[in-house]
């Protein structure tokens, strides 16, 4: 993060690092890329998104039971009744699997149930139809650790459109936390803003968020940690791009069970933050082959840890501008946007958050998808405020981090602008440096405060403990 530049540079050169709640049939549709639906033949083509206008994947998390919706769109009007069959098909996992080297376990068929008989229906003269619910119940033979996927294959069954072939499958990642409390804090029986707690972990311990409660359900403020942060280097004999964790990124991890795992239990999510490390590799100047190795080894580190997803900021790398070496590119926002996406395709059930700062502050559709379908999470600068829709086409307002505040020099937010942010669907907001250890932690209670009011209509809860860096 900047303040890096300022009084914790030193500490930085010693660094060598979607959840789908669905309620109702109301579906959130993304820019849709006419590109990647052109035939050159005229054809009318379609597709599928779910909820929140996903084409990528899909992934919910719940408690019991749920349910989600799928729905059909095509690029134009059709002249006459069109309908898709889904049908559960366990072949498209195991080929994923094969692809990616991954070993996903598929979620029980018999817990599934697909409306209609699994049909969605296109009236004529519509190019939206309505939404088919898939719906799920627990199984409790499932671990609460792992995310299982329901394989889905979809066939055009009557209508004049064609389905691309990516479309003719879907993978819903669901995990089942039955039994596990959640973060989730509602407001008027919505869901409020999700709190991002970024934490520099060379002095801080990541047991404080526990700490700050809401006084009328007891729930965590914090949603998510954001470890901050491992790091991107270069190996020069082996010419690999590599994570590396400082000694105090791999104490926490190390010891995941004191420092992480208590967190989990409450229902926060674990971060891992990726930024550079003064050498000529970063997050926006991979080649696609290198991208997609480093993406095997950021799901490696995610599955060891048992993390539940990645912050990508781009800053501090020494990148090359001419001379480049063999699997980096010219820096930019396109490579930038391309191992967001590699990351997404071989891990879609953990998040992708991007900092918007630098390459990072908006990114181009890869492959014909629009940003917003591989980067889950996009946290403005200190104080940035402004709608992101352009910047990460197909991301859900909900999505959108706004007047991020900075603890450690005192960058707080108003309560004013905390309210008006929530008010226009702007549900995400990141904090950085929280802690109270430090000699200003009066500023930052009060900061806190404004939050639980603003976001929740609620008071904040103290309960005295404060936690210090206790590893070496």
């Amino acid at each position: 993060m900047k303040y890096l530049k300022s009084r914790y540079w030193i500490a930085a050169f010693m660094l060598a690092g979607g959840l789908l709640t669905a309620c109702s049939e109301d579906i959130t549709v993304g820019t849709l890329d006419e590109n990647r639906y052109s035939t050159g033949d005229g054809s009318v083509m379609g597709y599928i998104n779910d909820n929140y206008g996903k084409r990528m994947f899909s992934n919910v998390e719940f408690r019991d039971a749920g349910d989600m919706y799928l729905q059909l769109k095509t690029t134009a009007k059709l002249d006459s009744e069109a309908t898709v069959a889904v049908s559960y098909d366990e072949t498209i996992l195991t080929e994923y699997n094969n692809t990616y080297g991954t070993s996903y376990e598929a979620f029980p068929q018999a817990k599934i149930t697909l409306a209609d008989g699994g049909t969605i229906k296109l009236n004529k003269g519509s190019v939206q139809s309505a939404g088919m619910k898939v719906s799920y119940t627990s199984e409790s033979s499932l671990s609460t650790e792992k995310s299982y996927v329901i394989p889905l294959r979809i066939k055009v069954t009557s209508g004049d459109f064609k389905l691309a072939e990516t479309d003719q499958t879907r993978m819903i990642f669901v995990k089942d936390l039955t039994g596990i409390p959640d973060c989730i804090k509602y407001v008027d029986g919505v869901p409020g803003v999700k709190v991002f707690s970024c934490m520099e972990v060379n002095d801080t311990n990541p047991l404080n968020n526990l700490s700050f409660t809401l006084a009328s359900n007891g729930k965590p403020l914090v949603d998510a940690l954001i470890i901050f942060s491992a790091n991107i280097n270069y190996n020069e004999e082996t010419g690999r791009v590599y994570i590396f964790n400082n000694e105090n990124v791999k104490a926490i991890l190390d010891n995941r069970e004191k420092y992480l795992k208590p967190l989990q239990d409450r229902g926060i999510k674990i971060i891992l933050g990726l930024l550079g490390n003064h050498d000529r590799s970063g997050i926006a100047n991979m080649s696609k082959e290198t991208a997609q190795e480093f993406a095997k080894e950021v799901k490696a580190m995610c599955d060891a840890y048992q993390l539940d997803g990645i912050f990508v900021d781009d800053e501090y790398s020494n990148y090359e501008y001419s001379n480049i070496t063999p699997g980096f590119v010219y820096p930019g926002k396109e490579p930038a946007a391309r191992l967001c996406y590699e990351v997404k395709k071989i891990q879609p059930e953990r998040w992708v958050v991007a900092y918007c700062y630098s390459t990072t502050y908006g990114l181009p559709a890869i492959d014909g998808m629009n940003s917003g379908e591989f980067v889950d999470y996009a946290l403005h600068d200190y104080g940035g405020s402004s709608d992101l829709t352009s910047y990460f086409p197909g991301m859900p307002k909900a999505n959108m981090g706004l007047y991020s505040q900075e603890f450690s020099q005192g960058r707080t937010a108003s309560e004013s602008n905390l309210k008006k942010m929530r008010d226009n669907g702007y549900l995400s907001h990141m904090i950085f440096a929280m802690d109270p250890n430090r000699s200003n932690f009066a500023i930052q209670y009060l900061a806190m405060q404004r939050m639980a009011r603003a976001f929740y209509n609620d008071e904040l809860v103290f309960d005295g403990i404060k936690y210090p860096k206790d590893w070496r």
